[in-house]
């Protein structure tokens, strides 16, 4: 046998002999190493179809920019050959979009930080976005014409999205598309929130905002609004809340009962949730099963009081907490102000100027909320701690949902 493949079967052996041995210990060989990912934050620009990705902390500085609607060419085509899917699709652009289309509503990142998937009411979908290529990997149909907001699991593997048209929640595996399992809510489901342990989800309907009976003697006319909260093994709904009869109980049978935005306390004992037509936010105890207090925000002189006027009947529009549960940050959307307020008191903070903000989250690093201006096209960043506004960083048309993900630390906007 020639000299070299005889030292080129030897090293063979010898790779073979050494891995047998590895494996004799218990140990495992080495696979190559997970690429490292950096925290950043979508944008959701929902008039525009892109997501503007964001450092989630610091300087809060832009990344890069993702086209959420690639397809949109074969969408148009498909919605305006079928004249059930053109109607709703134009009803959406002037009641919802207030004459715009809805193109990016809900956005997070797979586990493995290689996909944005986002939920796109005017397409009625739900897809997922390679963050190299910028093109589809799958892409899932809801019930009905409109897709809503959105939850992602603990674990980061499901995400829950509301059909608002069906009055349905789907569950899907978030690397495939693949529906799990689905749940009946009422009219409108809105707000999705899993439970710390991803056993429960809870969704809040906001009934039929898109009519103009917003007197309150019209209320019964706003449809079936009520907490739906559903096992997420088995899809089954243990448990519904109809806050009619709770606000009644603490007072307050002036307020809506529609629950839109809302946070969960870190030991999840109480839930503060907006509702519609209120400048302010209310206290849910689990455990009591009773609205326990109620807040009141300032208003603006300047927001009229014709409730017509409210964007989906949302005068405040946009709640998070915290890491430490001390502070809740609210969007103050109709009055154009955000505040952060003490849990425990329920004082506001400084109203920090602020155009139409649409949503509120909270930094990497848990020390600031950040809101989306969706007047200004801008993110502005508020200190929990001072109540006082750090920065503001342009980014698309109409940003609305702001969320927390982990891609590529080396990811740059793929080229069209």
């Amino acid at each position: 046998m020639p000299i070299l493949p005889r030292i080129a079967r030897r090293r063979r052996l010898l790779a073979i002999g050494a891995a047998a041995a590895v494996l004799a210990t218990g140990a495992s060989i080495p696979a190559h190493a997970a690429p490292a990912l950096q925290e950043v934050m979508f944008v959701g620009n929902n008039w525009e179809g892109t997501a503007t990705v964001i450092k989630a902390r610091g300087d809060f500085a832009r990344i890069g920019r993702l086209n959420v609607i690639p397809d949109k060419d074969k969408r148009l085509q498909e919605i305006y050959l079928d004249p059930i899917k053109l109607l709703f699709f134009l009803g959406i652009r002037e009641t919802a979009g207030e004459g715009h289309d809805q193109f990016v509503d809900d956005m997070y990142a797979t586990p493995d930080g290689t996909a944005l998937v986002a939920s796109r009411p005017s397409f009625a979908d739900v897809v997922s976005i390679d963050l190299a290529t910028g093109q589809l990997k799958w892409r899932f149909p809801v019930s009905g014409f409109r897709s809503d907001h959105m939850a992602v699991s603990p674990d980061g593997t499901r995400v829950a999205v509301s059909a608002s048209t069906s009055n349905t929640v789907h569950v899907l595996d978030i690397n495939t598309g693949q529906e799990l399992g689905k749940f009946a809510t009422g009219d409108k489901p809105h707000e999705n929130i899993f439970s710390k342990d991803g056993k429960r989800i809870w969704n809040m309907s906001i009934g039929e905002v898109n009519n103009d009976f917003d007197a309150p003697w019209q209320d019964f006319l706003k449809g079936d609004r009520k907490v739906t909260i559903a096992d997420t093994s088995t899809f089954k709904v243990v448990k519904t809340i109809d806050m009619r009869p709770r606000l009644d109980a603490a007072g307050r049978k002036d307020l809506s009962d529609a629950v839109r935005p809302a946070a969960l306390t870190p030991d999840e004992s109480k839930l503060y949730f907006q509702v519609s037509f209120f400048n302010g936010l209310a206290e849910y105890d689990v455990a009591t099963d009773q609205v326990t207090r109620v807040k009141t925000l300032p208003e603006n002189p300047d927001t009229s009081d014709d409730r017509t006027t409210y964007v989906n009947d949302s005068r405040h529009h946009g709640l998070s907490m915290s890491p430490d549960g001390s502070k809740l940050c609210v969007a103050g959307t109709m009055d154009d102000y955000a505040t952060i307020v003490n849990r425990a008191t329920l004082q506001e903070g400084p109203l920090v100027p602020a155009a139409k903000p649409y949503w509120a989250t909270v930094s990497g690093d848990g020390t600031a909320c950040v809101i989306s201006e969706s007047d200004a096209d801008q993110v502005t960043a508020i200190d929990f701690a001072t109540g006082k506004k750090i920065i503001s960083v342009p980014v698309g048309d109409h940003p609305q949902r702001v969320r927390l993900a982990h891609i590529p630390a080396d990811w740059t906007s793929p080229t069209a």
